[in-house]
């Protein structure tokens, strides 16, 4: 079956439902998540509600196309488990470094089961659902239809998960900020590049000099002034890539199924494997 999500928190998410659910009703959810049945979607107090279009039904009594309400709510993570989990992640540079570049680390889950916790929802206690509809099923099509849906945008928007979970984003970002890998890596992310400068040539013009009247061998080879015994060595940047990894798995041009930065990083690859004899 194809994968409904592009990123693999996205079908982990969409695997917690379909663990415990009619497989006849996810079938027709789908086609509710792909079409224009989602009439509104919000989430707001980390609770998605959302508005679905359903389909005349006498067998259930239904006459008129009818709008549905549907409510999906996933427990949320104590605001003390929250702090244990920000203060680990915070501490890894694997963690941190991604989640300010928008990303999902692969082994996210490893800093939640440290403390006896997942992000992801894993079962049916994770979540409750509701749905204004007549099918007595839990969760119904329109359901699933809007649970596939927020999966989508969690591809795009990782951190909408710990919304789900009880933690604001701009709430994670300002915790993660505050560690000193934050501050280093914030501090790297909001320098300026420097303008290009115009030039009137691609090639380096000559220039000439006048000659000193008397001139001295020493000098003229050694230099005026003698070269410094130590060279301040640069320090190396926070996280490898940063100008490839700032806009994450998917920037807004980069409409392939599969994540940018992994594309680049099996390029780079293959470039030093194919000319690593040259080297």
């Amino acid at each position: 079956m194809k994968k409904l999500s592009k990123t693999w928190w996205g079908n982990r998410f969409i695997q917690a439902l379909e663990a415990f659910s009619d497989p006849s009703r996810l079938s027709r959810g789908r086609s509710y998540a792909n079409s224009n049945r989602i009439l509104q979607l919000d989430i707001i107090d980390s609770v998605i509600h959302a508005k679905v279009r359903g389909n005349v039904n006498p067998y259930f009594g239904v006459y008129k196309e009818p709008t549905y309400n549907i409510e999906i709510v996933i427990h949320p993570i104590s605001q003390a488990q929250w702090a244990a989990g920000i203060a680990y992640i915070a501490s890894k540079a694997s963690f941190i470094s991604k989640l300010l570049l928008n990303e999902m680390p692969d082994n996210i889950e490893d800093a939640f089961q440290t403390l006896g916790l997942h992000l992801l929802p894993k079962s049916k206690l994770d979540f409750e659902t509701h749905c204004s509809c007549p099918d007595w099923g839990n969760p119904c099509k329109h359901v699933a239809g809007v649970y596939y849906r927020v999966a989508k945008d969690l591809d795009r928007d990782p951190f909408l998960l710990f919304e789900l979970r009880g933690l604001p984003r701009k709430q994670l970002h300002a915790e993660l900020a505050k560690s000193p890998l934050g501050q280093a890596l914030i501090a790297e992310l909001n320098a300026e590049a420097s303008a290009p400068a115009p030039v009137s040539s691609y090639y380096t013009r000559p220039q000439l000099t006048a000659l000193p009247q008397e001139i001295n061998p020493k000098t003229f080879w050694q230099g005026e002034k003698p070269f410094p015994k130590t060279v301040e060595v640069l320090s190396p940047s926070t996280v490898s890539g940063i100008l490839v990894k700032k806009q994450g798995d998917f920037p807004a041009f980069w409409q392939k199924d599969h994540s940018f930065i992994a594309t680049i990083d099996e390029l780079y690859d293959r470039i030093k494997t194919k000319n690593r004899d040259l080297l």
